[in-house]
């Protein structure tokens, strides 16, 4: 199947069943890459259903859905309530999200995500973006990259890091993902490398894709969106989505604590459903990259 090629969906089975299907709600998949989870809700809508999916990658486009129910929208899913009231859809049974990377971005070589390729320093999940890993790498100033490496990899070498890369580029400019891995390899244990690595390549590609920005403003829409009801499903990958998605389900914001009435309770918009749910052996076995995936999801009350 095509979409199986493009992206092997993680969690499939789950996410979708986390969303509790009525066969004529209204659902939302802001991450459509290959199709692999709006197939699956599609698959379970009856005539009266609709989906509308996001992804704003271009190359996302060829997976489309010939299917009446269906609309796939190529843009940002920061702008989910702005096209959706443009589609006329005021409120939604559920959203499903699946956070991250996909598995088509990692496979291409030219779109630099990748530690396994030499490619250009783009990393742009939007290629009609301007900020690329480039501009990133040699326009920032040291404490912009020191920032980045600290608060988006969680690397203690943050600031070694970041005098390197702007000592290097006094030479010349780093055009690519090789160069990058040159200028930076002296200060990478060897047993540490690949680890090191992903981590300096993760922090870039948060930075160049506004990826927290991009998640807060998507997480605090997500209640005025749903019914009564309604459901959320949303896989994280690392420890920054999760930490946002978690304390948003639980207390409604990202920072501090939401007001307590005179007997002691909270109003938030959301609950908790079930536990935290991460992929079996089996799945991380057939798709290595799920290793890290966490689903949760939520309900509006």
């Amino acid at each position: 199947m095509k979409e199986r090629v493009y992206h092997n969906p993680v969690l499939l089975k789950e996410t979708v069943e986390g969303l509790c299907i009525k066969a004529d709600g209204v659902y939302v998949d802001v991450t459509f890459g290959g199709g692999g989870h709006s197939r699956e809700i599609l698959r379970r809508l009856g005539p009266k259903g609709r989906l509308i999916a996001f992804d704003q990658d271009q190359d996302a486009l060829l997976n489309t859905i010939e299917d009446d129910r269906f609309l796939l929208i190529n843009e940002n899913f920061r702008y989910v309530n702005r096209f959706l009231k443009f589609y006329g859809v005021k409120a939604v049974d559920g959203i499903l999200a699946d956070f991250g990377v996909s598995s088509h971005q990692f496979d291409e070589p030219n779109r630099g995500f990748s530690t396994r390729f030499d490619a250009d320093l783009d990393m742009r999940m939007n290629q009609q973006d301007a900020l690329s890993a480039f501009h990133v790498i040699n326009e920032y100033d040291e404490e912009q990259l020191r920032r980045m490496f600290w608060q988006y990899g969680e690397l203690r070498q943050a600031p070694i890091f970041a005098r390197t890369i702007v000592s290097a580029r006094k030479e010349d400019a780093i055009k690519t993902t090789d160069q990058l891995k040159q200028v930076l390899k002296k200060h990478l244990q060897a047993r540490r490398e690949n680890k090191t690595l992903a981590q300096i390549y993760q922090a870039i590609r948060i930075e160049v894709n506004q990826e927290i920005e991009v998640l807060k403003t998507f997480l605090v829409q997500t209640p005025e969106l749903l019914v009564e009801g309604g459901r959320l499903s949303f896989i994280s990958y690392h420890s920054l989505e999760d930490r946002l998605v978690k304390r948003f389900i639980r207390n409604g914001m990202f920072e501090g604590e939401p007001e307590k009435d005179m007997f002691g309770n909270i109003e938030v918009p959301l609950k908790r459903v079930g536990k935290l749910i991460v992929p079996t052996q089996e799945e991380i076995e057939i798709n290595s990259r799920a290793r890290s995936a966490k689903l949760r999801i939520a309900e509006k009350l």
